[in-house]
């Protein structure tokens, strides 16, 4: 192999296109296309940013270590979390020019010209790498508060860039979106519960698992008992009532981004919708909704959301 084989701008390019891929496996549109261009854009840029700091956090990068070396690592730092998250903080910085230089990573460098365009603040990007560092750190969460604080830092964020990105943001539709993001948050860990647990990680509350008398070892088992799914069920209700709480924010706006909103709501009851229908036995692996299920949970977003303004 020569020197420098599979490295440059085209390798980069399949590499972050690699990245942006993983969009089809979320609940919620990321970016579709009846978006204006510059929105699709700056969803697009910050969808491979925040993807970008999970796969982190979570130990998902592409193996090779190839975004250690955009980052300006060695490659053997590939498997050091931490330096990896210190580093892509840094390239941030570089992307607001708090930091000499340009910023290095290519998801990085497709995020500044939206920051410019929409006069962007580096606090919710800082606050998803702070969760992906509380994720080295925190593996169990004693109360449902705890639970929230981690999603004020690793799902709220999102839904303050997407008003940000499209001159929405008031106090009161960034209110709604974090009781939506929250929501998304959550049941994404109930669908993941194997997943997590494989990461050693438990995202339900401790204090719930004791008064449903579940253990660890009941979640490590390959179908849920009906304590555990007991469990599941009180969870799934607490995250279909922010939901609730959230959706007159669809309401609260127009045309294309109210469609894109109620997307994202319909995305989460379609979600709640499919851990009901396993029964609430999210231990053989993640219920997922069908695509059906989710045109109808959107279409009953849109049709019952209350208007203002």
């Amino acid at each position: 192999m020569t020197p420098g084989h599979g490295t440059g701008p085209r390798s980069d390019t399949a590499h972050t296109l690699a990245t942006l891929g993983k969009a089809r496996t979320e609940n919620f549109p990321v970016a579709p296309a009846f978006l204006p261009r510059a929105w699709r854009d700056g969803l697009t840029a910050v969808y491979g940013y925040a993807r970008l700091v999970d796969d982190i956090g979570d130990g998902d990068l592409a193996p090779g270590g190839r975004d250690a070396v955009l980052l300006g690592l060695d490659p053997a730092a590939a498997d050091d979390r931490p330096a990896l998250l210190d580093a892509l903080e840094a390239d941030l910085h570089r992307v607001f020019r708090t930091t000499p230089g340009f910023p290095r990573h290519p998801l990085l460098r497709a995020l500044r010209p939206v920051v410019r365009a929409h006069g962007l603040t580096p606090d919710p990007f800082l606050a998803l790498i702070e969760a992906n560092r509380q994720d080295q750190r925190v593996t169990r969460y004693e109360t449902y508060g705890d639970l929230l604080g981690y999603c004020e830092l690793s799902a709220n964020p999102v839904g303050r860039l997407v008003l940000s990105l499209t001159g929405t943001s008031t106090p009161e539709r960034v209110r709604r979106s974090d009781a939506v993001c929250t929501a998304l948050q959550i049941a994404e860990h109930l669908q993941d519960v194997t997943e997590d647990l494989g990461r050693d990680r438990i995202y339900l509350p401790a204090e719930d698992m004791r008064r449903f008398r579940v253990t660890e070892a009941d979640l490590s088992a390959p179908s849920a008992g009906a304590s555990v799914r007991s469990l599941i069920a009180f969870e799934t209700e607490r995250a279909r009532e922010l939901l609730n709480e959230g959706t007159p924010l669809v309401g609260s706006v127009h045309g294309r981004l109210r469609l894109l909103l109620a997307g994202f709501v319909g995305g989460g009851r379609a979600a709640l919708r499919a851990v009901t229908a396993a029964g609430f036995d999210v231990l053989p692996g993640p219920p997922e909704p069908t695509r059906s299920g989710l045109l109808r949970e959107v279409a009953t977003v849109l049709r019952t959301a209350p208007r203002k303004g």
